[in-house]
This record gives C-alpha cells, sequence and structure tokens, in this order.
C-alpha cells in the first residue's frame, strides 16, 4: 500500500491490475477515511479489469478533462473560477454528482447565481454521460426560479447631476459610456490602435467583444468631443489612464460617492448600458439598429427594451380603425 501525506492531506499511489500507475487526492486530511478509500479503490480497479465494470470517475477527473476539452471556449475563465469553487465541496466524489448534494452546496447562493453554478455541473455530468462514457446516467439537476431581468435608468438630469461629482477620468469614461453603449471591460482595455478620429469609428476585434464577433461602433459628437479632450501620447497607448496608467476598477469609492451624492440608488456601472439602450428606445431607433450597435446576438437581448417605447408601434393601430 503506498499513502502519503502532503501538507495535510493523504494521497495514494496504486499500481492497478492492467499495469497502470495511479495517483491521486483522497481529498481528507483523516488517515483511516484515507485508507479505507484506497482500500476500496484498489477494489474498484480489480473489478473493473477482471469483471469488465465502468470504472468510477471523481469530480477532479471531469473537471479537469472539461476544462483541458474547453480550452478555447470564450467563457472558460468563468468555468474556471466556478469550478475552483466547486471543488473546494467536491474534491474527490463520485460521480454522478447528486442533485440532492449540488443544492447542499449551492444553497448559500443567490437563485441566478445558483442557476450559473447548476448550468455548469450539468454540462460537465452530460459530457461525462454522453461524450466520454464515465456514467450511465447524469441527474436532473434543479433550476431556481430567477427574478425578472434587472433594468435601470436615468434622466439626463440625473445624469449631468451625477457626472458633476465625479473626478474627470471618471467623468470621461461615464461619458463615454453613455454616447456609445460600449461595456466597461471594453471600455477599460480601449486604444487609440482601435480608434479611427477620421471616420469617428471605434472597432473592436471579436476577442474583445462577449459574442465573439467583430464590433465597430460610430462615434456621435460626445463620444468625440471626450476622445479629443483627453487625446495624448501616453505610453501605455489605452485611452482611458488614470495618472498614466490603465485602469482597473471602474466601480470605486469616488463613483459610489457620485452616486450618493446625486441621490442614485441601487445603480451599477453596467446600468450605464442599460441607460443607453434606453435612450436609443425613447428616442425612436428601430430594434435592430440598436441591436447590431450593442453587439447584441440574440433578438431577445434588445427586445428587453421594447415597452419603453410603445409609441414606435403607434401607427400599426389604424389597422383596427372603424366607423361606428
Amino acid at each position: 500500500m503506498s499513502l502519503k501525506q502532503r501538507g495535510k492531506i493523504w494521497h495514494v499511489r496504486i499500481t492497478a491490475p492492467s499495469g497502470e500507475v495511479i495517483r491521486h487526492s483522497t481529498g481528507t486530511d483523516d488517515r483511516q477515511k484515507a485508507l479505507e478509500y484506497h482500500d476500496r479503490l484498489k477494489a474498484e480497479l480489480w473489478r473493473v479489469h477482471k469483471l469488465g465494470e465502468r470504472p468510477s470517475r471523481t469530480w477532479d477527473e471531469a473537471a479537469l478533462r472539461w476544462l483541458n476539452e474547453k480550452s478555447q471556449k470564450r467563457s472558460r475563465g468563468d468555468d474556471v473560477a466556478k469550478i475552483r469553487w466547486l471543488t473546494g465541496f467536491l474534491r474527490g466524489e463520485i460521480l454522478p454528482i447528486k442533485r440532492d448534494r449540488l443544492d447542499q452546496i449551492l444553497s448559500c447562493k443567490g437563485n441566478s447565481t445558483a442557476n450559473r453554478y447548476t448550468a455548469l455541473v450539468r454540462a460537465i455530468m452530460y459530457a461525462a454521460r454522453d461524450d466520454w462514457d464515465w456514467i450511465e446516467s447524469a441527474p436532473k439537476y434543479r433550476m431556481r426560479k430567477e427574478p425578472h431581468r434587472r433594468i435601470r435608468t436615468l434622466s439626463l438630469e440625473k445624469v449631468k447631476e451625477l457626472i458633476g461629482y465625479l473626478p474627470e477620468h471618471q467623468r470621461n469614461m461615464v461619458i463615454f459610456a453613455l454616447a456609445t453603449g460600449l461595456r466597461q471591460g471594453n471600455i477599460k482595455t480601449l486604444k487609440w490602435a482601435d480608434v479611427d478620429m477620421t471616420k469617428g469609428l471605434v472597432t473592436l476585434d471579436g476577442s474583445a467583444t462577449k459574442n465573439g464577433q467583430s464590433l465597430g461602433v460610430p462615434l456621435n459628437s460626445t463620444a468625440m468631443e471626450v476622445l479629443m479632450r483627453i487625446k495624448t501620447a501616453e505610453s501605455t497607448g489605452y485611452v482611458f489612464t488614470y495618472r498614466g496608467k490603465p485602469i482597473n476598477q471602474v466601480s470605486t469609492k469616488t463613483f459610489k460617492a457620485a452616486l450618493s451624492k446625486a441621490g442614485v440608488e441601487d445603480f451599477r456601472w453596467h446600468d450605464l448600458r442599460h441607460v443607453w439602450a434606453t435612450w436609443h428606445m425613447q428616442n425612436g431607433t428601430p430594434l435592430f439598429a440598436l441591436q447590431e450597435m450593442a453587439g447584441w446576438k440574440s433578438e431577445a437581448m434588445v427586445r428587453r427594451y421594447a415597452h419603453l417605447a410603445p409609441d414606435h408601434l403607434r401607427k400599426y393601430t389604424t389597422a383596427t380603425e372603424f366607423v361606428l
């Protein structure tokens, strides 16, 4: 038997009947439990080799294979963060992960967040069943009811009050966000190389957009005024900087303080994008045009704002007019 302790955790090293050497963590610092795990694993390896049974697989193995196979996935970074958190609870557990076990782990999460974690675990279990042939069946995981998607907006007067309380570098970023609808990540990483001042256009490569497609963002006079005001020869090459360095954080104390002074509650930086979209709808921008400018892949995304401008439907009411 090979059972060794690394730090506080016990690890096993077993040579299977097939000659394969198995090395991995037992997931426990209790030697007796580690010994039981060792003996159970050794017996299972014998059954697999002699009786042709399907070997048990652990969460750790499934998570690692998932990440390796999804190396090109755009949201892989999100998967890594979720898997790292889940592994703190599921390390060494045998597949499939039971629904009640997952519900117990996610009891500390809100409904929306819990559903994102559940969707990932479900996708991994489906891969283990359908693609890898590791398990015979996957549980039917329970998805929680989520609230309606939140849309927050502000009037122009309230926006003017808000930006009046912001320091110059944040004021420029907020105005630019409201003028272009760009996400905060795109604004923080925007470089002068992405800006064509002559054409009044920002071009984002597919690697920088949420839907993976290149996006051309036409700049209105407000956005151009911001760029002309801050156009410098910064060595960083970034458009928005603070003391010559790229800006990593936008939801700072100064931003939150400005919101408080302006009497704006329940408002996040991403809500600037909602404000931009609602202003477009209220001023008659067609849904298809707004979808293209925002870079939304799904029409459902832009239709969230349709109810904010019902006047664009008024011309169609004549279809049911009649004389009494």
